[in-house]
């Protein structure tokens, strides 16, 4: 495994959900807290920073082109041609202390993300391609890390501040989860869990919100090894690369406390370590 490197000095405030576009061979992600997404080119160097005018939890590619977002109200389509957001659906409506936090595409073209509120009364909704809204699980805290297993049979989806990581039973035709438990349960460990990506073994990569440190879980929620890193908060991480073998890994300060900032120059910036296990490809919403 190769040393961490620092990709791109971006400086997000609440940067999270990276994901990989293998057509563009681009990274996408989002800065929540500055109400922005951003993409980057690692072949030609470019970066470019897209202000939407409010806070994007989430993202995810379409098939018909553009972005699906999940965002403070509710989910939306980015049209690049507009440069601007169509929305489709807000579940949370009439909840202002509530957001989306993170989502996921699944191999049948559903967009699911999760939401953070005040108190365990956050909740996962499943958007269908149909542009149908389904509330897959509630009395969360914070929703986070979602992704599935190689065969598509197992879903995993993060709750940070009870430090779980949950697996369900997934039905690919359906979209249905069952079986809730714990995949890892950390109390524990320093920080919380973050974001995730899983790779083609099978293996689960948790980003450690407040540990430095990026967490690899075999498929039996064992820790396989862990990569360290200069940042106090690593928010999430994606597999990208020609060969999807470079793990990329997205930062935030925004939970840095003020006096240890000066220390953590690169809190918020973009980190890369090629990992020497193969990612699995990113899912296009249908819709």
């Amino acid at each position: 495994m190769s040393e961490v490197e620092h990709v791109l000095a971006v400086q997000n405030r609440l940067g999270e959900g990276p994901r990989w576009n293998g057509e563009e061979q681009a990274l996408y992600w989002v800065d929540i807290e500055n109400d922005a997404f951003h993409r980057f080119d690692p072949a030609t160097g470019e970066h470019e920073r897209c202000v939407v005018g409010l806070p994007v939890g989430a993202l995810g590619f379409r098939a018909a082109g553009g972005l699906i977002l999940a965002t403070r109200d509710g989910f939306a389509v980015w049209e690049p041609q507009t440069q601007a957001l169509r929305f489709l659906a807000d579940p949370e409506a009439g909840r202002p202390e509530s957001r989306f936090n993170d989502g996921a595409v699944d191999c049948r073209g559903r967009f699911w993300a999760g939401t953070m509120s005040a108190g365990p009364t956050s909740s996962l909704y499943r958007l269908d391609p149909d542009g149908r809204v389904h509330q897959m699980e509630k009395g969360l805290t914070i929703s986070n890390g979602i992704g599935w297993s190689p065969d598509n049979r197992t879903m995993y989806l993060t709750d940070t501040p009870r430090n779980v990581i949950y697996a369900y039973d997934f039905d690919p035709a359906t979209g249905a989860i069952v079986n809730r438990r714990p995949f890892v349960s950390s109390p524990d460990e320093p920080g919380g869990p973050d974001g995730l990506a899983v790779d083609g073994e099978g293996g689960v990569w948790s980003a450690r919100w407040g540990g430095w440190k990026v967490t690899r879980y075999d498929p039996a929620g064992v820790v396989e090894r862990e990569i360290r890193l200069p940042v106090e908060c690593p928010t999430s991480c994606a597999f990208g690369g020609a060969g999807l073998d470079e793990l990329y890994i997205t930062s935030a300060w925004t939970g840095v406390d003020p006096a240890y900032r000066p220390a953590q120059p690169w809190a918020g910036d973009l980190f890369r370590v090629r990992v020497g296990i193969q990612g699995l490809p990113e899912h296009q919403y249908a819709g």
